[in-house]
């Protein structure tokens, strides 16, 4: 962090807040992680973001890149060679959620609308790997659309994926009050570690088949999605109901789905929030490969997600 100077406030938790508006919508993207703390409409919250002076936690608005979600004990072989990341999900002795969401972005620009953050990833033990981030924030009147390039800018193939984390809040006190639409006919069966074993289970029958809107209700959700459908513009829609319809939309570079209730996280802020997690890739991708991709240099991958509310 930048020092302090004499009569300057304290750094905030998140670092420099960047703001965006357009009409009746106003957003808030952080320097730490490029995150998005907050994301309202006509004043009400759209997400179950956190405040200015507080330090993000459990993955609120975070964008998760070289991977999303868990990777088993930190470890993965690649290109004949053996890795170990940090344990940063210290009681289930996983790396999680990747290693771009406690950097410190760069502003690239900032419009009324817009806000452009950028970072590069240098190499390090468990990822020695080189990648260029670009992530765009943009309101306009149908809703918010974010998009995240990551380039290769290395001489070596990098294992990549990415994922968001944002918790979505459709203006029920609990998420047990709302209604949820999630068009997917699979998910992942997990083992206890929520790690999948590698065998998709179909949603027919089960209390995971949310793919006619229905009350989440008591469901503890901490669950991998696959097999989404899409509409004609090539785009999956999951749907929050309650005193609004919150969409969060996904493009076809989405593979997966995470759906996460939020019943581990602080007991003060638990189910007010349900996080729906676009991926690129399945957890535990760089041991299971499922939905991997390996960036050849000078190789970008672009993705993009959004949320309408009606």
């Amino acid at each position: 962090m930048r020092p302090m100077q004499p009569g300057k406030p304290p750094e905030l938790p998140s670092g420099e807040q960047f703001e965006i508006r357009h009409g009746n919508q106003r957003a808030v993207v952080v320097e730490v992680g490029a995150g998005l703390r907050l994301y309202e409409v006509d004043g009400q919250p759209v997400l179950d973001g956190y405040a200015e002076d507080e330090m993000v936690a459990s993955g609120r608005g975070a964008i998760l890149a070289p991977w999303p979600n868990r990777l088993r004990d930190g470890s993965y072989e690649f290109a004949g060679q053996k890795y170990q990341l940090p344990i940063t999900e210290v009681d289930r002795h996983h790396a999680n959620h990747g290693l771009v969401r406690w950097a410190n972005w760069t502003c690239a620009g900032h419009d009324a609308d817009r806000v452009r953050m950028a970072l590069t990833l240098h190499p390090q033990p468990g990822y020695p790997f080189c990648l260029a981030f670009t992530a765009e924030y943009t309101l306009s009147d149908a809703g918010l659309e974010v998009g995240v390039t990551a380039v290769n800018i290395g001489e070596r193939r990098a294992p990549y994926g990415i994922g968001h984390h944002p918790y979505l809040t459709a203006g029920t006190s609990l998420v047990d009050d709302a209604s949820l639409s999630l068009p997917a006919s699979a998910y992942f069966e997990v083992d206890d570690r929520l790690i999948p074993t590698g065998k998709l289970l179909p949603v027919d029958g089960t209390a995971y088949d949310f793919r006619q809107p229905k009350r989440i209700g008591e469901l503890v959700l901490d669950t991998p999605y696959a097999q989404l459908a899409r509409d004609d513009d090539g785009l999956a829609r999951v749907r929050l109901s309650g005193q609004r319809t919150v969409t969060l939309w996904l493009d076809s570079s989405f593979y997966y789905v995470q759906a996460f209730t939020g019943d581990t996280v602080t007991p003060s802020r638990r189910r007010q929030g349900l996080a729906i997690e676009p991926m690129s890739c399945a957890p535990d991708a760089f041991n299971n490969g499922l939905g991997l991709r390996v960036l050849e240099p000078g190789e970008s991958l672009p993705t993009t997600w959004g949320i309408s509310v009606s």
